[in-house]
């Protein structure tokens, strides 16, 4: 999604008085799926606009950003995707993501 195609939605939220919370990639290091200004608006549904990255990263980044809209704080989320089932069996990429996440209320 293009920068003020996630301005236009965000203005929505703050029109309507939805909640959501943005999660933007600040960092990477070594190799992700998505790098560093890759966005994504997490509504308080769990429904989503954007990515940064899919899979269990970014179902970390979700769960995360539920989090972030119930206490209307924001959070630096670090997503580690250099160990576990999916990166022995070749499944991720082996990165290193950090993930701001703030509230949109």
């Amino acid at each position: 999604m293009k920068e003020n195609e996630f301005i236009h939605t965000i203005q929505n939220i703050f029109n309507t008085g939805n909640t959501a919370a943005l999660a933007t990639i600040v960092r990477t290091r070594g190799s992700t799926p998505r790098k560093a200004g890759s966005k994504m608006i997490v509504y308080q549904t769990g429904a989503i606009t954007g990515t940064v990255g899919g899979g269990c990263g970014e179902g970390e980044v979700i769960e995360k950003a539920l989090e972030v809209i119930n206490t209307g704080l924001p959070v630096i989320h670090v997503v580690d995707l250099t160990s576990g089932l999916l990166y022995e069996d070749g499944g991720i990429c082996g990165g290193i993501m950090d993930v701001f996440i703030e509230p949109l209320l």
